[in-house]
């Protein structure tokens, strides 16, 4: 044997290289399939959509609605204390002294202190025709001259009760309380105990103190004339300093009633706002959970989608492993499908999420607020979805074998 045909005999044929798939080509390969079924996917995507812009939108609402509430403390302040008659455990309530004001006003930390007292026996009606049994749940209230600087309250048409008006038949109703009594304007008369009675001015509504929505007001020397008004108030109001307030919260009782601080009870407004904003977040966490199943029912129908498309394209599999395609390029062409889908479907229900967001905030007068978190949080959470939805169908796919894939 020569040497020239041992050499020929030795000689190895070059290795085959190695079946590479490139990330540009993967991602071709893995929108291709939804390029070929546009309606399809797109119904498929919109099951993520509304997940997320469910989710994003409550998140958001929620946010926005914290943001208004904290506009609107600020604007109030969260230094206002009430104090009332303390229901008391057994015998006859005690009511406030005359002078509550006036001791309270000593206290240190108080800036400003004021006094109601509703007159339980005099009623308001429109004319003096109204049936006096429907009394339409208002009040008829006295109230001291410097109450709404204390209730940072505003008058929506007229004027407040000045030393001259709070001597005589005038009146300045509540929001709810004009509304009720057909009260548009200033100059109206009202039938109020027993006599006509001139509306001087119409409140806005008072987020501090509710229950002026729905008085009648009057001045306490009308009051104290006409009406029999003994002078003892029904609810005091006190503007404290702002780092003072739990410290003055502690002596209004002692300072009001020393003989028996617990019959006076003392609340501060501004808690009942963020109890109710405390409610709104529990609700909050309540919708964030149903958008997180709608978000589930979408991610069951990216892996139907994704099931059937593995059915379908079959030959296509068989075709590609025949060409030298691998399992793991079959695996993950399917699973960018899936991913690609799963972010279609996260992008627009970020966006859907955001503009509703805005839409509700401007039509409650809040401030519209979006997280940004929640918005890269609901996109990103689509992507996990998308891998967990499309591993199965993926895997399912790399297994075909070529031979009948092609003979299906």
């Amino acid at each position: 044997m020569s040497a020239s045909r041992f050499r020929r005999s030795t000689h190895q044929p070059p290795a085959t290289a190695r079946s590479r798939l490139r990330p540009a080509d993967l991602l071709a390969l893995g929108s291709s399939g939804l390029r070929a079924k546009p309606a399809r996917a797109i119904l498929s995507a919109l099951g993520i959509a509304i997940g997320v812009a469910a989710m994003v939108a409550v998140l958001g609402i929620s946010a926005s609605s914290q943001a208004g509430l904290n506009a609107r403390l600020t604007a109030l302040g969260t230094n206002l204390l009430t104090a009332t008659v303390a229901p008391p455990s057994s015998g006859d309530p005690i009511p406030l002294p005359v002078n509550a004001t006036a001791r309270l006003a000593r206290l240190p930390g108080i800036e400003d202190t004021s006094a109601i007292a509703d007159l339980p026996d005099v009623h308001v009606y429109r004319s003096s025709y109204s049936d006096p049994d429907r009394t339409g749940g208002l009040t008829v209230t006295a109230a001291e001259l410097n109450l709404l600087d204390t209730v940072a309250g505003s008058v929506r048409a007229g004027g407040w009760l000045n030393r001259t008006t709070a001597a005589f038949p005038t009146t300045v109703l509540g929001a709810t309380a004009a509304m009720r009594l057909g009260v548009t304007e200033p100059g109206t008369l009202v039938w109020l105990g027993g006599q006509n009675t001139t509306v001087v001015g119409i409140l806005d509504p008072v987020s501090l103190a509710p229950e002026l929505d729905v008085a009648a007001l009057i001045g306490v020397p009308v009051a104290t004339v006409e009406h029999a008004f003994a002078g003892n108030p029904t609810k005091l109001y006190q503007r404290v300093d702002d780092s003072a307030v739990e410290q003055v919260r502690a002596l209004i009782g002692p300072a009001v009633q020393p003989a028996a601080p617990a019959a006076v009870a003392v609340s501060r407004p501004s808690d009942a706002l963020a109890a109710i904003n405390a409610v709104d977040e529990s609700f909050t966490g309540m919708l964030v959970g149903i958008g997180s199943i709608a978000l589930l029912v979408g991610a069951i129908g990216v892996a139907n989608t994704m099931v059937i498309s593995v059915i379908e394209r079959r030959r296509e599999i068989g075709l590609r492993r025949a060409l030298g395609a691998t399992r793991r390029h079959i695996r993950l062409q399917f699973l960018t499908e899936a991913l690609v889908l799963s972010a279609m479907g996260g992008v627009a229900g970020a966006g859907i999420g955001y503009i509703v967001t805005w839409g509700v905030a401007l039509a409650s007068g809040w401030p519209p607020v979006v997280p940004p978190l929640v918005l890269i949080v609901g996109a990103a959470s689509t992507l996990v979805v998308g891998a967990v939805a499309g591993l199965y169908p993926a895997i399912r796919a790399a297994r075909t074998p070529p031979t009948a894939a092609l003979n299906s």
